[in-house]
C-alpha cells in the first residue's frame, strides 16, 4: 500500500511514509469476513446514510471483534515472520487449555523469564523472539488487521459493551486489563512482548466504574464488593507507574508520557519510517528541533559505541542500523519522543513536535486530566472499601494536581487548556482537541469549562471535532477526528450542563459515521470532520484507515443516548474544589 503525499506542518514539501510502519499497532491481515462482505456491498451499494443501519453494524461487529486465545487466528502477528509464540506469566502453571491451544494451533507455549512487577522489569530485546502475552478472557480487538487487545481502545469499546447490555464481555476485558497490571506490570499498549515498556492513556478506573455501576455485572453487592477488594490495589499499582520518576514532567508536579525504552521500536519491520522522519527533516532545516546528527551509514566500532548512547544501538538492531540517510541518524532523544508519542495512543502528531518527537518533553493536558480523574476514582472506590485514610490520599493527590494543571496547563487569556513544554519553560502555542479533557475528568472550575466551551469553533467542523486547526497530513491533527476524542469532549461538555452543544456535536459526529457506512458499508478508525464522512488521506506516519471499530461502534452507542436525552438536565456532580 502507498500513502496519498500530503504536506507537513509550515510547508509545502511532500513525504511518503509506508502504511507497514505504522506506529503504535501491528497488522493483521486476515479480514474478518462480516465486515469484508460488509465494505464490498457497501462500495457496490451506496445508500442514503441510516442511522437504523449503522446500529445493525455495531450489533453484527461485536461478535465479529471478538478475540479468545482458544483461537487460533487470535494468536497470529504478522510483525513477527518467525514461528508464533504464546508467553505466559514466570512462575506460574501454564493453564492446561494453553497447552492444548499451543499443540493445536502449531504455537511455541513459553513461560517469560521473570516476574514482573512493574513495566520495565523484562528488556523485550532480549527475549529470544517476540510474541503475544497470554490474558485468561475473551476481549475487543479494534478491528482490522488489530489482533489484540489495546490499553485506551478498550475504554472506549468497554462503553458500548455496556451500553449494549453486553455485561459479560465489558467485565472480561476489565478482568484482562487487570490481570495485565498483576502479571505484564501495567495496563499495556497491547499484549505483545515489545510493549512491556509502556502502557497507554490511563482508563483502568474509569473501565472499573463503568463495570462496577452496572447492576448486571455482579450477582449481588457482596461479589461487588469482593470484585473490587480485589481489583483497588492493583488500579493502585497501575497509578504508580505514573508517578515514577521516569515519567514526572520535571517539577511541575505533572506526569508525562514516556516509554521506558529506547531506541527505535521493536515492532517496526524495517527502518522506512525513521528514514522518512530524516528525509523531512533534511528537507526542512529550520523545523528540527536537534532530532539530527551526523553519523556513518556504516559506523565503525568506535562510532557505534557513541552512536548507541547518542542516537541508537546499530550493532544490536537492524531497524536502527537502517536509520541512515544522507549522512544523518536521529538522536537518542527522538527515539525517546517517539516511544512516548506512541505511549499517548496519539501516534502521529504533529502537536509535540515534528513526528511527535518531544512528547517527553511535555506535561500532557489528556495525561494529567486522566490522571485527574483515575485519583478521585481510587478516591471513591476506597470509601465503597472502607478505606478512609487512602480516600484522603487520593483526595489530596488530585487536589494537587489540579493546582498544577491550574499553574502549568490553563491559559486564562485564551480559555483553553495547553500542554506545557516543561524542558523549555513554555507552553504549547498551539490548541489540541484534549482542552476538552478536563471537563470529562471534572477537573475544571465552571469558569474554566466556559472558556473551554468558547473554543469550540477553533475545533468544530462539519463532521465533529477535529483535532486541532492546523493540516498537517498526520491522522492525529486536522482535518481528522476520532471517536475517544469527540467522546470525550460531548460527555464533558454535558457533565458542565451545556446540553445543547454535547447534542449538537454527537449529532455531527454520528452524521459522519452514517454517511461513511452509507459510502463503503463499514465503520472506520477515523473520520473527516471538514467533509463529514470516512475520506481520510495521510502522509505521515500510519495511513491507514482500519474498519471495525471497536472504539467508534462503543462511542457511537454513547453518543446515541446522548441525542436520545430529549429534555435539558441538570448538569451532572463534577469533582472540583
Amino acid at each position: 500500500m502507498t500513502s496519498t503525499p500530503r504536506s507537513f506542518p509550515s510547508t509545502g514539501s511532500l513525504m511518503r511514509c509506508p502504511a507497514s510502519t505504522q506506529p503504535g499497532r501491528c497488522r493483521w491481515r486476515r479480514l474478518p469476513s462480516l465486515l469484508l462482505a460488509c465494505s464490498l456491498a457497501g462500495a457496490a451499494n451506496a445508500a442514503t446514510p441510516d442511522a437504523t443501519r449503522t446500529r445493525a453494524y455495531i450489533d453484527h461487529a461485536w461478535s465479529t471483534l471478538t478475540r479468545s486465545q482458544d483461537d487460533c487466528a487470535s494468536l497470529v502477528d504478522t510483525k513477527v515472520a518467525s514461528h508464533p509464540v504464546l508467553y505466559v506469566p514466570a512462575g506460574q502453571p501454564v493453564p492446561p487449555k494453553v497447552t492444548e491451544v499451543g499443540k493445536r494451533c502449531g504455537v511455541d507455549v513459553r513461560p517469560l523469564p521473570r516476574t514482573v512487577t512493574q513495566l520495565g522489569d523484562i528488556d523485550a530485546t532480549q527475549l529470544p523472539q517476540q510474541g503475544l502475552l497470554y490474558l485468561p478472557h475473551p476481549y475487543v480487538v479494534p478491528g482490522g488487521f488489530f489482533n489484540e487487545m489495546y490499553g485506551w481502545d478498550s475504554y472506549f469499546i468497554v462503553l458500548g459493551l455496556v451500553a449494549d447490555h453486553r455485561t459479560e464481555l465489558a467485565k472480561a476485558m476489565v478482568d484482562n486489563a487487570l490481570y495485565e497490571v498483576a502479571n505484564y506490570g501495567g495496563v499495556l499498549n497491547a499484549n505483545r512482548t515489545y510493549y512491556l515498556s509502556r502502557s497507554q492513556p490511563p482508563f483502568l478506573t474509569a473501565m472499573m466504574a463503568e463495570v462496577l455501576d452496572d447492576p448486571a455485572s455482579f450477582p449481588n453487592a457482596e461479589a461487588r464488593r469482593a470484585w473490587l477488594a480485589d481489583a483497588y490495589p492493583l488500579a493502585v499499582r497501575n497509578y504508580e507507574i505514573w508517578t515514577r520518576p521516569e515519567h514526572r514532567a520535571g517539577d511541575t508536579g505533572l506526569a508525562r508520557y514516556y516509554d521506558l525504552g529506547s531506541g527505535p521500536v521493536l515492532e517496526a519491520k524495517d527502518s522506512e519510517y525513521y528514514k522518512g522522519v530524516i528525509r523531512w527533516l533534511r528537507a526542512h532545516p529550520s523545523e528540527d528541533p536537534g532530532y539530527l546528527i551526523k553519523a556513518s551509514e556504516h559506523p565503525s566500532d568506535a562510532e557505534a559505541a557513541k552512536l548507541k548512547d547518542s542516537s541508537c544501538d546499530v550493532r544490536a538492531s537492524h531497524v536502527c542500523e537502517g536509520a541512515w540517510l544522507d549522512g544523518y541518524r536521529l538522536t537518542a532523544d527522538y527515539y525517546h519522543g517517539d516511544r512516548a508519542m506512541r505511549e499517548s495512543g496519539f501516534d502521529t502528531n504533529a502537536h509535540f513536535g515534528p513526528f511527535g518527537g518531544s512528547t517527553h518533553h511535555y506535561a500532557d493536558v489528556s495525561l494529567n486530566s486522566l490522571l485527574y480523574r483515575y485519583e478521585r476514582d481510587l478516591h471513591d472506590f476506597a470509601l465503597q472499601l472502607g478505606k478512609a485514610g487512602d480516600a484522603e490520599r487520593w483526595t489530596k493527590a488530585a487536589e494537587a494536581r489540579k493546582a498544577a494543571m491550574d499553574k502549568y496547563l490553563w491559559r486564562p487569556e485564551l480559555g483553553m487548556y495547553r500542554d506545557y513544554d516543561f524542558v523549555a519553560g513554555k507552553p504549547s502555542p498551539y490548541p489540541y482537541v484534549t482542552t476538552f479533557y478536563p471537563l470529562w475528568a471534572g477537573a475544571a472550575s465552571k469558569e474554566q469549562a466556559d472558556g473551554v466551551r468558547q473554543s469550540l469553533p477553533v475545533f468544530e467542523r462539519k463532521g465533529g471535532l477535529s483535532m486541532d486547526n492546523r493540516p498537517a497530513g498526520v491522522q492525529w491533527g486536522a482535518p481528522f477526528g476520532w471517536a475517544p476524542t469527540n467522546w470525550l469532549a460531548v460527555s464533558g461538555l454535558d457533565a458542565y450542563g451545556f446540553h445543547d452543544d454535547a447534542r449538537r456535536i454527537a449529532g455531527k459526529f454520528m452524521a459522519t459515521v452514517d454517511q461513511g457506512l452509507a459510502d463503503d458499508g463499514t465503520i472506520r478508525e477515523k473520520y473527516n470532520m471538514v467533509l463529514g464522512n470516512a475520506e481520510v488521506k495521510v502522509s505521515a506516519g500510519y495511513s491507514e484507515n482500519v474498519i471495525g471499530f471497536g472504539w467508534t461502534n462503543g462511542v457511537y452507542l454513547k453518543l446515541l443516548e446522548i441525542q436520545q436525552q430529549t429534555a435539558a438536565k441538570p448538569a451532572a456532580p463534577i469533582h472540583t474544589k
